[in-house]
């Protein structure tokens, strides 16, 4: 086991800054190669798994919106949806900062909202008790849709034009 490797398992932080110094250095053939490929695979896993995350509250909430908002205002004259909205505004930003951190994820994005839709129908379903067959098989909010701040799906746009 060579010296780095060792350090990667004891010592992640000092094995990171080690690694950064050898490849400014231009010292390739000093890597811990197995496990520099490891930690490379894994960011982008995390980083899908966070984008993807994060598409899945996103749609879950735009289906509730768009599938049972006006059903329950008009039900309890009090509701809002403010909770919604405001999930949804977060989960917008909380988006464009990852696509901003992580310009590369923006290439994926079509295939992460087809991934996590299926699990929004799921998790919307339930926490609506809908049918899952209320929504559409396939997600039916444009990528410019799920990042517009203004847009709020379907059947919750009062007449007034407002929330």
């Amino acid at each position: 086991m060579s010296e780095l490797s060792l350090l990667y398992q004891t010592d992640y932080a000092t094995w990171a800054q080690r690694h950064a110094e050898l490849l400014r250095a231009g010292r390739y053939t000093e890597l811990d190669l197995e496990h520099l490929l490891d930690e490379l695979s894994d960011m982008s896993k995390s980083e899908r798994r966070e984008l993807e995350s994060r598409l899945l509250i996103l749609l879950a909430h735009l289906l509730k919106w768009e599938y049972q908002y006006r059903d329950l205002s008009d039900r309890w004259r009090e509701f809002k949806g403010d909770s919604w909205r405001t999930t949804i505004v977060e989960q917008r930003k909380q988006l464009a900062v990852l696509l901003r951190q992580s310009p590369g994820l923006k290439s994926i994005l079509p295939d992460a909202i087809a991934s996590a839709y299926t699990d929004a129908i799921d998790l919307a379903s339930k926490e609506t008790r809908l049918p899952p067959e209320t929504f559409p098989a396939l997600c039916p909010y444009q990528v410019a849709e799920l990042f517009a701040d203004d847009y709020y799906p379907g059947p919750a746009q009062h007449e007034d034009g407002h929330d």
